[in-house]
């Protein structure tokens, strides 16, 4: 049976040990609301709508679109989600099913939407190692892009990839991978911090759990006189404290063995 937290989520304080009842308007006074995902759980973007609805947020910044695509979200594509899903080629991105998405989009209302996926050249970049000095249009010293991470942060993160892999990658592949996460983060407080300074905010954030993260994801990018507060939702309760200032615990979505791909 499907799991639905609306308009209470059942939510747990980063750190805390028991479950409290905390409504969506606890992000009333943040700039920037971060709302993490597993991307193809459907239950976790029927609470992503759910708190828009609370929010009722000024720019709404998606992981999923190029810049050009958000430029071609308008009222009248609102009102017609099978256009929309056309217009945005959204079939051929290799994102889940719009089906998942359109109820996010149903609700954005009068939202500026902004796009924060990283341009393929600098992804290249990153996966190779490349400098960085030069993405995300010559601000990638801004965001630390150029200086490595801490031994133990990046021991970490190596880690994370290869488990998200079904630890099927090449240890030579895990630098690049660590750093193509970083320039996503990157973009992602790019792309925040153009939508407040356009919009004024609130700014709500539609992206995966991993670029939510208070401690390394694009939260602590940016400037700091902005405050943000950040939602993780996950399958399964995970051990000990996490990097989100409030995380919840949903239904799992049904899906094929993600490994399979990788035998």
């Amino acid at each position: 049976m499907k799991m639905m937290f609306a308009p209470l989520i059942a939510a747990l304080f980063a750190g805390s040990v028991a479950a409290q009842t905390v409504s969506y308007d606890v992000f009333h006074d943040a700039d920037v609301v971060f709302l993490g995902e597993i991307h193809d759980n459907p239950i976790h973007h029927d609470n992503q709508t759910q708190a828009l609805l609370a929010i009722a947020p000024k720019a709404v910044v998606f992981e999923m679109l190029v810049p050009e695509q958000a430029a071609q979200v308008t009222q009248e594509l609102l009102d017609d989600q099978l256009a929309l899903d056309a217009a945005l080629g959204w079939a051929e991105s290799g994102w889940p099913d719009f089906a998942m998405y359109s109820p996010i989009f149903a609700v954005l209302g009068d939202a500026k939407v902004f796009g924060a996926q990283v341009p393929r050249e600098a992804a290249g970049i990153a996966f190779k190692g490349g400098d960085m000095s030069g993405v995300l249009d010559g601000a990638g010293a801004d965001f630390g892009l150029t200086l490595p991470l801490p031994k133990a942060q990046q021991e970490e993160r190596e880690a994370l990839q290869l488990a998200a892999h079904c630890d099927a990658l090449p240890d030579e592949m895990l630098p690049g991978m660590v750093m193509a996460q970083r320039l996503r983060d990157a973009r992602l407080a790019q792309a925040v911090t153009e939508a407040l300074a356009e919009t004024g905010g609130p700014v709500a954030v539609i992206t995966g759990n991993g670029h939510a993260r208070t401690d390394w994801g694009a939260p602590v990018l940016l400037p700091k006189e902005v405050s943000s507060m950040s939602l993780g939702q996950f399958e399964s309760e995970p051990e000990g404290a996490q990097p989100y200032d409030l995380w919840i615990v949903t239904e799992a979505a049904e899906r094929d063995d993600p490994c399979e791909a990788f035998k």
